[in-house]
């Protein structure tokens, strides 16, 4: 079985870190199991972990494109 930190996990999903760990603290996410390593709290992801947030993040996160503004400073200098 193979095991993951918390930044590849959520390079694997394609979310920053900060945003599986705001699932996680707001309990949208079940905690995976810890593991202590030397004075250290590390969570053990497993790839049954990472199947389960691609498939709550297909239900509950869609992030939309972001527009251009109409009066962007890249526009306005391009016309002068």
């Amino acid at each position: 079985m193979k095991f993951f930190p918390t930044q590849e996990v959520a390079n694997l999903i394609g979310v920053h870190k900060v945003t599986l760990k705001r699932w996680l603290s707001s309990g949208r996410v079940k905690e995976p199991r810890h593991e202590r390593i030397g004075r250290q709290n590390w969570r053990v992801w497993t790839e049954r972990d990472v199947q389960r947030l691609r498939a709550f993040k297909e239900v509950n996160y869609r992030k939309k494109p972001r527009r251009k503004k109409a009066g962007s400073m890249k526009a306005k200098r391009s016309k002068s």
